[in-house]
């Protein structure tokens, strides 16, 4: 399991959509790429969520854009007249990450769009393996593409790293604000996506996931290995989950 690395060629546009300020690029290898950068909000740890949230998802085999690596040099910034952007590129200089776009996808809207019962449920589910707390009926970060359903921007999720003193205590936490989660009421195969999930991602799959994040993207050696201490345990405490998610939809009707 890898990520590839291209370079960021031309810079398109800006996707003025939250504080992160991501924009559409252009790398060498010829196609268009949503690029977050690590000089924006959350900073690197927002970029380790996207690859493990995911990777993560794409192992249960749900649908992800391919993340890439991407390199960044510093005539953008010399270049760019908005001084906010300008900032950003600056700042960014360097290894960011970049999703495949999708050209012609549509915003998911939970009104119109019919989504499979296992789908919803393995989405639902995995959003509170990674504690993502962005997938909400205001920002559904779901993106409709060729009558497909498309995950997208996990940068909001596995926020016990913006503070490491209480790691240890998100190891057992179930996560209450599953009750927003915009599929909740379409999950009804939560048992059945559980099994799928216990018999897909393994300890080996962590791990290479967890791998993949650049030495560059962590603040010190340890961190690596509470990443995985953190998903290993939410995943074996996975039938809790199923319960709390069950609860939390019966109480939504």
């Amino acid at each position: 399991m890898e990520l590839r690395t291209v370079n960021v060629i031309r810079y398109v546009t800006p996707l003025r959509e939250g504080g992160s300020l991501p924009a559409i690029v252009e790398a060498d290898d010829g196609f268009l790429y949503v690029l977050k950068f690590r000089g924006a909000g959350q900073g690197r740890k927002a970029l380790i969520s996207e690859i493990i949230g995911g990777e993560l998802a794409r192992s249960m085999g749900l649908r992800v854009p391919e993340i890439v690596f991407m390199n960044l040099d510093d005539s953008f910034a010399q270049t760019e007249p908005d001084e906010e952007i300008q900032d950003l590129l600056r700042f960014s200089v360097g290894l960011n990450l970049g999703l495949h776009y999708l050209s012609g996808s549509l915003t998911f809207d939970p009104l119109a769009t019919e989504v499979d019962a296992l789908e919803a449920s393995l989405i639902v589910l995995l959003d509170s393996i990674i504690t993502n707390i962005d997938r909400t009926v205001k920002n559904t970060n779901l993106l409709y593409w060729n009558r497909e359903i498309w995950l997208i921007d996990h940068g909001a999720s596995l926020y016990f790293h913006h503070n490491w003193d209480s790691w240890e205590d998100h190891r057992q936490r179930t996560f209450p604000l599953v009750k927003d989660h915009v599929l909740l009421s379409r999950a009804l195969a939560l048992d059945q996506a559980a099994s799928m999930i216990k018999e897909t991602v393994t300890v080996e799959n962590i791990r290479e996931i967890i791998a993949l994040v650049p030495d560059d993207f962590l603040a010190d050696g340890e961190e690596r290995s509470v990443y995985e201490k953190v998903l290993l345990a939410r995943l074996q405490n996975l039938d809790a989950l199923v319960e709390e998610a069950k609860k939390a939809s019966y109480g939504s009707i």
